[in-house]
């Protein structure tokens, strides 16, 4: 009878310590949810190397804020300038080719601190890149109509790329503020139009204006 008891009173401890601590194991989710939640669009432009020349790129992206923390979205930038093609790794002649290189994909962004005047965001960009070839014709050497013909040859690449980067944000106002940041893209299987992972890898430098409901 007593072993009885004692093995009764041995598992109601267990079961209410199990209890205990199941009470206590909670997530974030759970215990906070989503308190607050807006949105913003960023505009921004990078700039940096490709193939060893200077690249300028424009880039657009923005999501949903949540909890005034975290942006979940989307987002793409592309190059803007000429960045010559060496003759060898032309895909077709011409007298003015250029690589023209472009990434998409999910944008995250963390932001500590979101509402002091100044703060740091750290953001994240996973998604494809894509490298191509064109003839980047000046104004007075456009033919509209070998234009098609011209660009049969042109051979898109496209890859999985990541770019982690790092900001100050400053809020200018309530609805918008300016992120002077700097990142790191890196390619991974980039094959074609002459150009390899370590020469699509490179450092950005940007500046970034972010307009929404912080």
């Amino acid at each position: 009878m007593k072993r009885t008891l004692l093995s009764l009173t041995f598992i109601l401890g267990l079961g209410a310590t199990v209890s205990t601590f199941a009470q206590d194991n909670q997530t974030i989710f759970q215990s906070r949810g989503i308190y607050r939640s807006g949105g913003y669009a960023a505009i921004s432009n990078k700039f940096t190397k490709i193939n060893g020349d200077y690249a300028n790129m424009a880039e657009l992206y923005g999501g949903w804020f949540i909890n005034q923390r975290f942006l979940l979205g989307v987002g793409a930038s592309a190059t803007t300038n000429y960045i010559p093609v060496p003759a060898l790794e032309q895909n077709f002649p011409a007298r003015k080719m250029t690589y023209q290189y472009g990434q998409f994909g999910l944008m995250t962004e963390y932001v500590f601190a979101s509402t002091r005047r100044v703060h740091v965001t750290a953001n994240l960009l996973t998604g494809a890149g894509f490298t191509l070839q064109y003839d980047r014709h000046d104004v007075d050497d456009w033919d509209w109509d070998d234009w098609d013909d011209r660009h049969d040859n042109d051979d898109a690449k496209c890859f999985f790329v990541m770019e982690p980067g790092v900001q100050v944000e400053f809020n200018l106002l309530k609805w918008m503020r300016f992120s002077p940041g700097v990142s790191y893209r890196k390619a991974f299987n980039a094959k074609g139009n002459g150009l390899t992972d370590s020469d699509l890898s490179n450092v950005s430098y940007n500046l970034t204006l972010k307009f929404g409901r912080f």
